[in-house]
């Protein structure tokens, strides 16, 4: 992955977002780990109801650090089952508070299941002053290497989603090495190469052999920077699904960018409109390929 902060050169299209099997699995990890630091908890209210019952002043010392243990390991359970989540669902840094708590969340948890218990061994007046240093001190320990765990000193983010996303369009799309193709990333980026691919294939003819980067959508509303809703887009301007509305013209990129998410499925049609060759089966096979989410065709349907 990249660095979080996107980079001045990079190509940036539709952000990112993550897939119903991505929202699936970070549900499933937040839910366990929501289990894991639950239990955390629950073993610190029970060695904080036997330390008020004076069960460690002179002995126990063996029990009371299992169970300073036992919250350090489901703590960190916890802690990296919610990173796993994150990096299948992570939050945008353009709402900072809500990017820290669901980044920071492990770390403020954790703090929650160790120091109340420590602070109460330290300020027992009846226990052993030799245990309650040793107790004290193993509890600081977990509690620090716990709380480590939980900090995310690297967040993921959508916009660092985004720019791995087209970077690794572009890598598609040239032909390289698909360095920042991670998982998370991956199968959307193919999505975007697609498209261009089959905008190139659409509208070649004399002039322009390899095809042109150049499509046509429906302008965003009220002069928006983004559309509200999903749109396709088209080959030229006077092709009939756009007749009597506000046109935005230029590359894939900046479709994308104004949540025209992908080619209409009349390719036939539009290129006689707009005197291309006939499509070729690329173009065909990738314009249905990109209408196969009925989530899509119905953005399509309305678009059109």
């Amino acid at each position: 992955m990249s660095d979080n902060e996107p980079g001045a050169q990079v190509d940036v299209t539709k952000a990112w977002k993550a897939t119903q099997d991505q929202k699936g699995a970070a549900t499933r990890f937040r839910i366990f780990a929501a289990v894991a630091w639950a239990v955390a908890i629950g073993t610190e209210i029970a060695a904080i109801v036997m330390l008020r019952q004076h069960k460690f002043d002179h002995g126990g010392m063996v029990l009371l650090i299992v169970l300073l243990a036992a919250i350090a390991v489901f703590a960190i359970a916890g802690n990296l089952l919610w990173k796993k989540a994150n990096t299948q669902d992570p939050a945008s840094r353009a709402d900072a508070f809500r990017f820290f708590v669901q980044n920071q969340l492990g770390a403020i948890i954790t703090l929650i299941a160790f120091l109340p218990l420590i602070v109460l061994i330290f300020m027992d007046k009846d226990m052993d002053p030799k245990n309650k240093k040793i107790a004290g001190g193993v509890g600081v320990a977990l509690a620090v290497v716990a709380t480590l765990f939980g900090v995310s000193f690297k967040p993921p983010s959508v916009e660092q989603y985004t720019q791995d996303m087209n970077q690794c369009a572009a890598q598609i799309k040239g032909g390289q090495p698909t360095t920042a193709c991670s998982p998370e990333v991956a199968a959307q980026a193919q999505d975007i190469a697609r498209d261009s691919a089959a905008v190139a294939d659409a509208t070649k003819d004399a002039a322009h052999p390899g095809g042109q980067d150049v499509v046509f959508w429906i302008a965003p509303e009220n002069g928006a920077k983004k559309s509200s809703t999903p749109h396709v887009f088209h080959l030229c301007e006077g092709v009939s699904p756009l007749k009597g509305k506000t046109v935005n013209h230029g590359s894939v990129t900046e479709a994308y960018a104004e949540n025209a998410t992908r080619i209409t499925k009349q390719i036939p049609m539009e290129q006689s409109q707009c005197g291309f060759g006939a499509a070729s089966p690329a173009a065909a096979t990738s314009a249905s390929s990109a209408a196969a989410s009925p989530a899509e065709a119905a953005a399509s349907s309305a678009a059109q």
